[in-house]
């Protein structure tokens, strides 16, 4: 969704809250001890209660209107985070299957570390998600009436945090 983030799942606590201060990101966790310990020492934070996928998607969502698209121009590579760039399959070719050249036609590299992506079969799963996500988001929804005033929720996301 191109959003600028890090995940792990090989560092500790205070690593995390370390590197989260570091570099001004906002910590997301399900841990509840590292959500409190990271507000304790100044770190925003936000504790993710969703049991399942979409639950944490439509909360996250919902919480920091995020558009739930996904806009490949935007993607970034999930291994380091860089942006996506476009590429044609011929220069790629000699990386992929048979069998993938032959039924896919749009492919993206990394830049930084050459992992090269495709929309392939997994795709079904994620956009599967995503609709079951937007109705969970709908469902959370209050109706909406025309207000003159702001409904603005106090700590809005800082967008800098994601880039």
């Amino acid at each position: 969704m191109g959003h600028d983030s890090k995940y792990t799942t090989t560092l500790d606590d205070k690593q995390l809250m370390s590197l989260a201060k570091q570099e001004s990101r906002l910590l997301l966790t399900r841990d509840l001890t590292l959500y409190q310990q990271a507000l304790a020492r100044g770190i925003e934070a936000y504790y993710v209660e969703g049991n399942t996928e979409p639950e944490r998607l439509s909360e996250i969502a919902a919480r920091f209107a995020i558009p739930l698209e996904i806009d490949m121009a935007k993607s970034r590579c999930p291994k380091c985070n860089t942006n996506l760039t476009s590429v044609p399959k011929e220069e790629i070719a000699e990386k992929l299957e048979k069998n993938t050249l032959f039924y896919y036609d749009g492919f993206w590299i990394c830049p930084r570390c050459g992992a090269v992506y495709w929309q392939g079969a997994h795709w079904t799963k994620i956009r599967e998600t995503l609709k079951e996500t937007r109705q969970k988001l709908e469902k959370k929804r209050p109706s909406r009436r025309p207000s003159t005033t702001s409904t603005e929720c106090p700590g809005t996301f800082r967008r800098a945090a994601f880039s």
